[in-house]
């Protein structure tokens, strides 16, 4: 007699259930803190010069006249262009410290070139100024050099190239009187000059370009970490070359503005410009260690220090040298608290 023996039946697998909730892991909500952070960071500029502007208004009628604000936003076009150019570099990680010397070159050969006519007054200095801006470029990108060296090196050598052009400052050339070109940095528009009007139209090509394309994209992810990015497969050293070179094309065209305005390619101006551009570009909200800014914060960073300027020429009791200790004690407030923000960002 055989014995047989039934082997088990295998346990089956339970059966989905039909039905069952899907189960979904909720997003981090970000803090009321880390908001309020961001936001301070990128539009505390423009509540604190709309409080100075209101209060100046208050204090000193004459602030609030549309003549004195034409005066002070055409003051203030020439470091502005200059600014947009310094933000782009800031925000990959980099400084350019040449951009002073340089916007004082493009004035003088703008009005030396003046005389051939209005494409050369403007094509003349933004040659010049671009190689200027590609070499520091060239050298920062492809030689792996630091920019604070490269740059300040360029600052020097602009300088003395533009007093070498001028015999040591002893030649002043003159814009011709009444022309296209004299009409470019002294004309205007129902009231508002062209240098206005240009820099206008330049921060808005520039907050379109950072937020609106790809190479914005890369400027952001460059700055937060350039080795990342080339893990990333994205262009960094063009990106450098491109932002450098752009920064001093801005300068040299600011410059050119400026020696319209003025008829003649005066030689000691932009002294010290360098470090209002960086000024400007900080209160703005950008960070010196790259990765975050805004074209918008530096627009905003630019008018409050003209209107501080203004501020003080209406009391009358200050000289100028009140502008740039206002301005170190608006500077350090900013980095400060975006060191504090920061902080706070990534403990929350």
């Amino acid at each position: 007699m055989k014995n047989t023996t039934s082997a088990a039946p295998a346990p089956q697998a339970p059966a989905p259930l039909k039905n069952a909730p899907s189960r979904t892991e909720p997003r981090p909500e970000r803090s009321t803190g880390s908001r309020i952070g961001e936001l301070v960071q990128r539009q505390g500029v423009l509540a604190v010069l709309l409080t100075v502007i209101l209060i100046a208004s208050f204090v000193y009628p004459t602030f609030a006249s549309l003549d004195n604000a034409r005066g002070v936003t055409v003051q203030a076009s020439f470091l502005a262009i200059v600014a947009l150019g310094m933000t782009l570099v800031i925000i990959t990680g980099g400084i350019d410290l040449s951009v002073g010397s340089v916007f004082a070159l493009g004035g003088v050969l703008a009005a030396w070139a003046s005389q051939w006519g209005f494409l050369a007054a403007l094509l003349v200095p933004l040659v010049v100024c671009g190689v200027i801006g590609l070499v520091n470029s060239l050298l920062i990108a492809r030689a792996n050099m630091a920019p604070f060296i490269v740059t300040l090196a360029s600052l020097l050598a602009a300088r003395g190239i533009l007093l070498a052009f001028t015999d040591e400052g002893a030649t002043t050339y003159l814009v011709p009187k009444d022309s296209a070109f004299a009409e470019l940095g002294q004309g205007s528009v129902w009231g508002f000059g062209y240098p206005i009007l240009i820099a206008l139209v330049l921060f808005g090509a520039g907050g379109l370009l950072l937020q609106r394309t790809s190479f914005g994209q890369t400027l952001f992810a460059v700055g937060g970490s350039s080795d990342a990015a080339t893990l990333m497969g994205l262009p960094v050293a063009r990106t450098k070359i491109l932002v450098y070179t752009l920064s001093g094309l801005l300068a040299g065209l600011a410059g050119a503005l400026n020696a319209a305005r003025l008829s003649s390619g005066v030689t000691i101006v932009g002294v010290g410009m360098e470090l209002d551009a960086i000024s400007a570009v900080v209160i703005g909200g950008t960070l010196l260690i790259g990765g975050a800014g805004s074209i918008s914060g530096t627009l905003w960073g630019v008018l409050l220090l003209a209107v501080i300027q203004n501020l003080i020429n209406q009391i009358g009791s200050l000289n100028s040298s009140y502008q740039s200790v206002v301005s170190g004690g608006f500077l350090i407030v900013v980095v400060v608290a975006q060191r504090y923000l920061a902080r706070s960002r990534r403990t929350t």
